[in-house]
């Protein structure tokens, strides 16, 4: 089973920025589609990016534009660039394959205030 450990998260003022990264066990970042997801508090978890094997990515209209996802060269890293960060943007991010497995890393959190 593949694990993903999330790192990064932090707090941060509005209009802000923060990259995230991701590591996986084996290279599942070559062998599938993979991206970012976030849970805010009371809200359910949601698809916030993805990236497929040949690199095309993917966003949901409402973080177009200020989220980033990428990987290392060596394809064993997954990171997410946030800017212009919003209250609305804190949650917890994980990663994970695209559709996702029913395994999930810890997370990082993402708090977004003054």
């Amino acid at each position: 089973q593949v694990q993903f450990v999330e790192s990064g998260g932090g707090l941060v003022q509005p209009g802000g920025s923060l990259r995230l990264s991701c590591a996986a066990s084996g290279s599942i970042f070559s062998r599938t589609a993979v991206g970012w997801y976030r849970q805010s508090p009371g809200k359910q978890r949601e698809w916030v990016a993805s990236i497929t094997r040949s690199g095309r990515t993917n966003y949901p209209e409402n973080v177009k534009g200020r989220f980033a996802i990428s990987r290392d060269g060596a394809e064993r890293t997954l990171y997410l660039e946030i800017n212009s960060l919003k209250p609305e943007d804190t949650a917890v991010y994980y990663c994970n394959t695209i559709p996702s497995t029913g395994s999930w890393g810890q997370g990082t959190p993402v708090t977004v205030s003054s």
